[in-house]
């Protein structure tokens, strides 16, 4: 497993490269995940790993510069899902289709075994 980078956050905002000696921008660190490296975000005051806050940071900076916004309902429906959180509604759907996908794939190993069932059962014509 590869190891992570990691990046410090200073108190003036500014993130910080420890492997390349240098401070990056969310873009960058956008650049880095999408080249499949592992990250970690460390406050360098508190020692906090804000890795989460800062991904979650630079998801709203990209929907923010985005051409397409997402419609308002989608915002209030998410809103209003769960806990409110944009996290949450994900995993509440995910969830959803996760046991949708497993209700289907069980339905499917019952009629498989159903036919089965049939096909080798003996002939009345013999």
């Amino acid at each position: 497993m590869k190891e992570a980078k990691i990046i410090k956050r200073y108190q003036n905002r500014k993130l910080y490269d420890t492997h390349e000696s240098s401070y990056v921008t969310l873009d960058e660190i956008a650049k880095m995940i999408r080249n499949g490296e592992e990250i970690r975000v460390i406050d360098n005051k508190t020692k906090n790993d804000i890795t989460a806050a800062t991904l979650t940071q630079l998801l709203y900076e990209s929907e923010r510069k985005a051409k397409t916004q997402p419609s308002v309902n989608l915002l209030k429906t998410i809103i209003r899902s769960g806990d409110g959180s944009f996290s949450g509604f994900i995993q509440d759907k995910l969830k959803n289709e996760l046991a949708a996908i497993e209700a289907e794939a069980n339905a499917m190993a019952l009629s498989n075994s159903s036919t089965a069932n049939v096909s080798s059962a003996p002939s009345i014509n013999q």
